[in-house]
């Protein structure tokens, strides 16, 4: 089954939110995908908190979302996050293994 590498941000501080936005949109999603080979890539603003921004991407299987980990071109985009967002933007990192799917 498919496996989602997910990416839960919070912007600490408000005023680079529609910066941090635009730039995920145009420059770090599509440079992610790419990056990982990941099939499929979105994002979206937390409906509970407005802070919060969570960004998905699918692979085939965990073994694919697991390669990775520790790759150069997590390295890579990890240092580009912290080099623009420094301590404006807090994150965290998970991998989800679907096990089950009900539905188209």
């Amino acid at each position: 089954m498919t496996a989602w590498f997910m990416v839960r941000a919070q912007v600490v501080d408000p005023s680079v939110k529609d910066a941090f936005d635009r730039w995920y949109q145009d420059e770090h999603l599509p440079d992610a995908r790419k990056s990982f080979g990941a099939l499929r890539a979105w994002r979206g603003w937390s409906a509970v908190d407005p802070s919060v921004h969570h960004a998905f991407y699918e692979f085939d299987d965990l073994a694919r979302a697991q390669a990775i980990q520790g790759s150069d071109g997590l390295k890579r985009l990890v240092a580009d996050f912290d080099r623009v967002w420094g301590n404006k933007v807090t994150r965290s990192r998970d991998l989800v293994e679907v096990i089950q799917a009900i539905g188209a």
